[in-house]
């Protein structure tokens, strides 16, 4: 590890604890209190001034000690941009910024996470590195150009005509990780085929994501990495493509993700701090994260929780948030296994109201991908849902521990689902309980 990771984590280690009868949402009270937007100088830097080059504009804006660096109506070319302190790229109304798809374009390699790896790799579309003080706000569109041509087919799905795919880099990283390959010798990008994420803040400290619209992501569509003091707020993402997540806080504390419409190819959002050894080595776990008044339509889960969770994570709260989708698999997804392992407690959820998902309701899998097939049990406990009402769903709870691992103390009260197709999965469950609980028109207890 770096000399930078190492003072950034121990930044992260010195949050201030809570005392142990902080507990619940009073607890996400005051991580509230600790979440403030960044303020930017009063100065805008247009990018016609700039021969329509979003970069020349963020280095003058720079330079001149911070701003905005304004994108205005009409449709713009850019390549990668990289933000830096005091920066606020400002996309206005009526405009859409378009990146290039041609991956030389994102070029130099930068140093990233991979699914929970690092590793050397394409730019992301817009990329931030021990910044202070970043934002992408307004009212236009980013539009990440990707399609069945241009990015996505590097998933390796079938129907791409066995053209060239991530699989042998994918599994090429994993090896290296796991012996200790330093990060900076991971070298991947071209011929390579991992895509880029598309708004990727890494070790930045004042992170505001507000407004914009994001279509066509290569990937991951907004990926904050060992960030503290994150806002992302009043989104809309619409992005169908593989992995294409909508927002993943990995290895963060002090994150608001409110107000935002996800309509996406993956889930909706998924909280994460690393993969396997990897994810053991650095060792930060993603915590104190708020998600608020937010809509989730189609997507694997509307809050998901790993699979890359081998820092482990801690306080979260969902509240007020609603989701309705034929294609939305489950509400509440928590996913590892005995290879990822990490820890996964104190999660809240409240005042969340849901037509249809077509899976569990609540949904904790301990067997996802290589199931029990390592040796880090993984710990789930203290998961707390409570004004829960699902009108259509397969089943309301889908819970698979290990003999060795179980899920513990799991509690739902007040909370109505109305038409469960099939009876629920509990394998290796201690402590579940149910308070003022109706499935199908009948009281549980």
């Amino acid at each position: 590890m770096s000399v930078t990771r190492r003072r950034f984590s121990a930044a992260l280690a010195a949050l201030p604890l809570f005392s142990a009868d902080a507990k619940g949402w009073a607890l996400r009270d005051q991580i509230l209190a600790r979440i403030k937007a960044p303020v930017f100088p009063k100065k805008d830097f247009v990018i016609t001034k700039y021969g329509n080059s979003v970069s020349q504009a963020v280095e003058a804006c720079a330079q001149a000690g911070g701003g905005r660096v304004v994108v205005p109506a009409g449709e713009w070319l850019t390549g990668p941009v990289h933000l830096k302190s005091n920066v606020n790229l400002y996309v206005a109304k009526g405009a859409t910024l378009k990146f290039d798809t041609d991956p030389k374009k994102y070029l130099p390699l930068v140093l990233t996470r991979w699914e929970g790896l690092e590793c050397m790799n394409y730019s992301p579309l817009i990329y931030a590195r021990g910044q202070k003080n970043v934002a992408v706000t307004g009212e236009g569109t980013l539009d990440g150009q990707a399609d069945a041509q241009h990015w996505w087919m590097w998933k390796g799905t079938r129907g791409n005509g066995g053209g060239p795919n991530q699989n042998r880099a994918r599994l090429a990283l994993a090896e290296m990780a796991e012996r200790d390959v330093p990060a900076k010798d991971r070298v991947f990008g071209e011929g390579s085929n991992l895509r880029p994420n598309f708004i990727h803040p890494f070790e930045c400290q004042n992170v505001l994501i507000e407004g914009v619209t994001i279509i066509g992501s290569p990937m991951w569509e907004i990926h904050p990495l060992h960030c503290r003091n994150v806002i992302v707020r009043g989104v809309k993402i619409n992005s169908h493509g593989p992995n294409n997540d909508g927002c993943d806080p990995e290895s963060c504390s002090d994150v608001l993700i409110e107000n935002c419409q996800f309509d996406t190819g993956d889930d909706c959002i998924a909280i994460k701090s690393g993969r396997n050894r990897d994810g053991r080595r650095i060792n930060v776990p993603s915590e104190n994260i708020i998600v608020r008044n937010c809509d989730m339509k189609d997507g694997h889960g509307g809050v998901t929780i790993g699979s890359e969770i081998s820092g482990g994570c801690r306080n979260v709260f969902i509240e007020d948030c609603r989701m309705d989708s034929p294609h939305l698999d489950r509400v509440l997804r928590l996913k590892t296994n005995s290879v990822r392992g990490g820890f996964i407690e104190d999660i809240y959820l409240r005042n969340v109201t849901v037509g249809q998902v077509a899976g569990g309701a609540i949904d904790v899998d301990l067997t996802y991908e290589e199931g029990d097939k390592g040796q880090f049990p993984p710990v789930i406990r203290g998961i707390h849902v409570e004004k829960l009402t699902v009108k259509k769903m397969r089943s309301v709870l889908y819970l698979r521990g290990y003999a060795n691992a179980p899920i513990k103390d799991l509690t739902v009260k007040d909370s109505v689902f109305e038409s469960a197709a099939k009876p629920d999965t509990l394998e290796h469950v201690e402590g579940l309980k149910l308070t003022n609980v109706q499935v199908n028109g009948k009281a549980l207890q």
